[in-house]
């Protein structure tokens, strides 16, 4: 039997064949991180500690956040109403199963859920993460359709340049092309992949963009159980602003050929694209909605898939007459709590002008990046700052002249984009923008 050692974290983290190994060292030998090679893995900076817009780094850089923590932390960080809600909490208890036991938090956090999603959505499931919840909408899906005695309708629709996390489910909706699970395509569920929307979002609508999805509903409806789509922002999946006119189409169509229309708002939601949710841009309801990320203004892992009544009916009748899904952690009081504040902060309304501001300003800023050689294309749509590359960056090398500048940014692919904190200054966002003009200018 091991011993277990504790070593003061201050100091060193452990020891690995005798020698003493600075935190830094070890993760780099035996800490995985997202999205990086256990044989190559990119650099590493140890944080101490975070406020507002900034995140502090143990060699005493301060780093101006342009990501929210990969796009949950809209109201920045060490927040006074965030963190007390979670002292009053932890106070009172921190966990129970939500099996046969329900608490305060989770009740009040599903009211106000329902009461600023699109109309008609009226049941709550609660989940630990954003995959988890398009896991568990996909499967409210395919389990409603073959509660109406039609298994024949078992596969989903969605566009290409899709994202909707690395489980397996949601892995087999993102683009089988361009996304990063191409290696898995061999077990992956065969799902059917429309064109990407091509019409961007401030350009006239073309009434091409919309063909080959139709084309796809009438060969394929009668197999079809959803459509999965990302409202106005295709993520991950490529940073792309389509036109909300091609989500209303979306709506029409699920509508026309007895569909299920799935809106994923995990990173569109709670008001990232200039309206609470990305569905608003197009004035429609989805059946089932998933949220994610944001939802707790990125302080605990917590996420949220919404339906309507037809569709939580639908799904329990018949043989099992339940829905089969049930995270350890569903409903955790703690993460429950932290949201609520975080919904009370987005209900005073502040963010519609603090994003309107941030929009304004990054159209304003990044459009410079345009001229350069290296830049193929720049989009913004409310916290949303999207520079592409011609070619591939060097994330490393692009994160390392990041932190020399005092920023924060973690580009990936072609892509070198921010989505800062609601909070952020002028005067902050001004340093990442420029920032990032001369890192691409010296590419």
């Amino acid at each position: 039997m091991r011993d277990i050692v504790v070593v003061n974290p201050d100091h060193f983290s452990t020891f690995t064949n005798g020698y003493i190994l600075s935190n830094i060292e070890f993760d780099r030998q035996h800490i995985w991180h997202p999205y990086t090679s256990a044989i190559d893995p990119l650099p590493c900076y140890e944080v101490t500690g975070a406020k507002g817009a900034t995140i502090e780094l143990k060699n005493g850089k301060t780093l101006i956040d342009g990501m929210s923590s990969w796009w949950a932390a809209i109201h920045g960080y060490n927040h006074p109403v965030l963190n007390q809600a979670a002292k009053q909490q932890v106070d009172a208890f921190s966990h129970v199963m939500f099996g046969g036991l329900t608490h305060e938090p989770a009740v009040s956090l599903c009211r106000t859920l329902l009461t600023i999603a699109p109309e008609g959505l009226n049941r709550v499931f609660l989940a630990d993460s954003g995959s988890v919840s398009v896991e568990v909408a996909l499967k409210m899906a395919l389990q409603y359709w073959a509660c109406q005695g039609r298994k024949e309708k078992h596969k989903v629709l969605t566009p290409r340049n899709g994202y909707h996390g690395d489980t397996f489910a949601a892995m087999s909706v993102c683009d089988p092309i361009n996304g990063m699970h191409s290696l898995f395509s061999g077990v992956l569920n065969k799902q059917v992949f429309a064109p990407a929307p091509q019409t961007r979002f401030d350009q006239t609508f073309s009434e091409d963009d919309i063909l080959p999805l139709q084309e796809l509903f009438e060969r394929h409806h009668h197999e079809l159980a959803a459509l999965i789509i990302e409202p106005v922002v295709q993520g991950a999946g490529g940073m792309r602003i389509y036109h909300p006119e091609y989500l209303k189409r979306c709506r029409q169509l699920c509508d026309a050929y007895d569909v299920l229309l799935i809106c994923d708002e995990i990173a569109t939601g709670f008001g990232r694209t200039g309206k609470l949710f990305g569905c608003d841009h197009a004035q429609i309801s989805p059946d089932i909605m998933c949220l994610g990320k944001a939802l707790t203004g990125g302080y605990m892992t917590l996420a949220a898939t919404l339906c309507t009544e037809d569709v939580a009916q639908g799904v329990c009748q018949g043989d099992p007459g339940v829905f089969m899904h049930g995270p350890t952690f569903m409903g955790n009081p703690l993460a429950c709590a932290v949201a609520n504040a975080s919904l009370s902060i987005i209900g005073q309304g502040a963010w519609r002008n603090q994003v309107a501001a941030i929009e304004t300003q990054l159209k304003a800023e990044l459009t410079v990046c345009r001229s350069l050689s290296a830049v193929q294309d720049v989009r913004v749509l409310g916290a949303i700052g999207v520079v592409e590359t011609r070619s591939a960056v060097d994330v490393g090398r692009i994160q390392k002249q990041c932190v020399e500048k005092g920023i924060w940014i973690r580009p990936f692919g072609k892509l070198v984009y921010i989505m800062p904190p609601y909070i952020i200054t002028q005067e902050q966002l001004s340093t990442l923008t420029s920032g990032i003009y001369d890192i691409l200018a010296n590419l």
